[in-house]
């Protein structure tokens, strides 16, 4: 009996370094596992401030500049609009002018045949 309990102790014994050495694996690979955790953790604080600093960009910057460029394509339309107006006038007295040089030939014949 006393031969099967010494068998069964050691054979106990060598599960539990079995198991010792597991945890040991085990805790290993947890140190790893936190290492990567607090590089992905700074990682993603770099992303964060890299986001933010994007994000001020486009609010400070780039849709101001957006806005800039839309007045300025405003005011070039208002100038476009007043230019063709000009442009229009111009058309019509031009027209005008030539009906007028017209009746003016007419009047000018008629003239000639009276006198």
């Amino acid at each position: 009996d006393m031969k099967e309990v010494k068998g069964d102790i050691q054979t106990l014994q060598s599960d539990m370094k079995e198991v010792k050495e597991d945890i040991q694996t085990l805790q290993s690979d947890m140190k790893e596992v936190k290492g990567d955790i607090q590089t992905l953790q700074k990682g993603l604080e770099d992303v964060k401030d890299k986001t933010q600093s994007i994000q001020l960009t486009l609010e400070n910057e780039t849709n101001r500049n957006i806005s800039i460029v839309a007045e300025g394509h405003l005011d070039l339309n208002r100038k476009l609009d007043e230019a063709l107006t000009v442009e229009n006038e111009k058309e019509i007295l031009l027209i005008r002018v030539n009906i007028l040089e017209n009746e003016v030939r007419k009047l000018k014949a008629k003239t000639e045949k009276i006198a």
